[in-house]
């Protein structure tokens, strides 16, 4: 990215519309062009997106970029009470709460995910601990356990199992604890914080679903704390040069993959 690597992504997104708003004026200037307010709006879009594109902004963000400045328009134009906006902007702040820092959206597994990963769980034959050292259960972590799919479906099928979720934005952590509450899986827990927080040494999966941004700094995590013969898995995102010991495509909407790697 060069001048922009110094600033969170979510800076640069907005110096870059800021930047493609300044150019469509002034080309509209020099032209003596007068497009009509959307029309001007999508040509900012376009701009910003290609910018975003130029200087290596993550995909996920090219849509944003396009979309920003045609949705405001679109929004002004429908004169909506203010109140509305805010009662969004709170709901987003505590689904994305974290987002900023972490550059980790919420992403939400599949429940084709949650049934290949039943097959990645310690052999209840073994007595429990990928780890190998017999104990009566293994322990599974979901590094932002979102919604807690994961850990509700896997806690269904492998009642044998301890599960773990860590979550930072309240809303998701809100909704998985009630849900792991209510359905009574005594199995799961989950906690609100960050999941660098986490020893990961007590576990014997770890599981992960974050954005490519942390992988290679959690894989450091991983191999300084994890013991050896438990397992480390991530859905879709890879660890920058380091080929995984096993590779699973998963026939869902977003074609996942899971990366296994035995530690």
């Amino acid at each position: 990215m060069g001048f922009f690597s110094r600033f969170p992504p979510a800076v640069t997104a907005l110096l870059l519309q800021l930047a493609a708003v300044a150019l469509t004026l002034l080309s509209a200037r020099l032209s003596g062009l007068q497009p009509p307010p959307l029309v001007f709006a999508l040509l900012c879009g376009l701009l910003a997106m290609s910018l975003s594109r130029l200087v290596g902004l993550a995909g996920w963000w090219l849509p944003i970029q396009l979309l920003f400045i045609p949705a405001l328009v679109l929004v002004l134009a429908l004169d909506i009470p203010p109140d509305f906006f805010l009662a969004a902007f709170l709901i987003l702040l505590a689904v994305y709460w974290s987002t900023f820092r972490t550059q980790v959206p919420l992403y939400l597994s599949s429940d084709k995910v949650w049934r290949a990963l039943e097959n990645l769980l310690p052999s209840p034959a073994s007595g429990g601990g990928a780890g190998g050292e017999g104990k009566p259960g293994f322990r599974f972590i979901d590094l932002g356990s979102g919604l807690g799919g994961v850990l509700t479906h896997l806690a269904s099928v492998r009642p044998d199992g301890h599960y773990s979720g860590v979550e930072s934005a309240p809303l998701p952590f809100l909704w998985s604890w009630l849900r792991i509450r209510l359905s009574g899986y005594w199995q799961c827990s989950v906690h609100w914080g960050s999941f660098w927080d986490c020893d990961l040494a007590q576990y014997d999966v770890v599981f992960a679903y974050l954005s490519p941004v942390p992988m290679e700094r959690l894989w450091r995590k991983a191999r300084a704390e994890m013991r050896p013969g438990t397992v480390f898995i991530s859905s879709t995102f890879a660890v920058p040069e380091q080929t995984p010991h096993e590779t699973l495509q998963v026939d869902d909407l977003h074609r996942s993959t899971l990366l296994v790697w035995k530690m």
